[in-house]
């Protein structure tokens, strides 16, 4: 199927740097991920569907053998595949003597999801998504996402392995969702009951990593992190969202909306860590980035 464009860079930084070494690692291969984890002290991990292609088409090519409810069942061995992945990844952290950290990047869905919300506390860290809920609503992405880091956190706790986990909100940034089409528009479904109860949130892929690197620096760092640098809580926001997704997403240029919906997500926890750290990318808190 040819290189992908993200390994083609990565290919092109180890031309420009002679100490950077480039291994392909499937998640659903155990073996593939212990040789890639050979001396490293950290790891930094994130799961995206569209870099795992080749395992979801395998599920699609069985599914559709039986047409009726092909894409239900579809989608929930593709939330299998994550969550099996997340699995393999820490068992073979938990093997690997030198990893000293592990940096898991999960996502804000695995926090907001609830049939029976709050309607006073702000949602943080501290919440999970209901998998039910999700399952009910066929909220894949939230679904996926809760289950792969309950599994990792699960994981991680039997094994005595140091881990955080960064929860990204809608990640943009210049040409990100282009190249990432498949878990933008996965985002955002659910997005106008996200944008009704203030969790709405995205974030520069730039912050983000920044983030991370943050979590795994810091030594306090622990738990869960909220991360997000832009509440979307009215019309305005919306439609900037919107031309930024163009043209995966569309609204018109002139929304009229005069509603502000209160913003009920909070990354209070991940400002104070990056303002002690005085993490590089820190101008940019409370900016926008459309």
């Amino acid at each position: 199927a040819g290189e992908s464009e993200t390994a083609r860079k990565l290919i092109e930084m180890r031309s420009a740097n002679e100490g950077l070494k480039i291994f392909a690692a499937d998640v659903l291969d155990y073996h593939s991920i212990t040789d890639a984890l050979k001396g490293c002290c950290g790891l930094f991990y994130a799961f995206d569907q569209s870099q795992n292609a080749a395992g979801y088409n395998c599920v699609l090519n069985r599914c559709l053998l039986g047409l009726k409810g092909a894409f239900d069942n579809m989608q929930e061995r593709m939330v299998e595949i994550e969550a099996r992945g997340a699995h393999n990844v820490l068992e073979a952290c938990a093997q690997t003597e030198t990893i000293k950290k592990v940096v898991f990047t999960s996502s804000v869905c695995a926090a907001i999801w609830s049939e029976y919300p709050s309607a006073t506390d702000d949602l943080d860290e501290r919440y999970w998504s209901d998998v039910s809920y999700c399952r009910k609503l066929k909220l894949w992405y939230a679904l996926a996402k809760t289950l792969a880091e309950k599994t990792a956190w699960a994981l991680a706790m039997d094994r005595g392995l140091k881990m955080v986990t960064v929860n990204a909100a809608l990640v943009v940034g210049p040409e990100f969702s282009q190249h990432n089409s498949e878990s933008t528009l996965a985002y955002l479904k659910g997005a106008a009951q996200m944008y009704e109860d203030g969790v709405l949130a995205s974030v520069d892929v730039r912050y983000l990593a920044d983030a991370q690197i943050c979590v795994f620096e810091d030594s306090s760092s622990y738990g869960r992190y909220i991360c997000f640098n832009q509440i979307v809580n009215c019309a305005q926001h919306a439609v900037d969202l919107a031309k930024s997704l163009k043209p995966l997403v569309t609204l018109p240029d002139r929304w009229e909306d005069p509603r502000v919906y209160s913003q009920r997500l909070s990354n209070v926890k991940l400002s104070k860590l990056m303002v002690g750290n005085e993490c590089k990318t820190m101008q940019m808190v409370g900016s926008q980035f459309f």
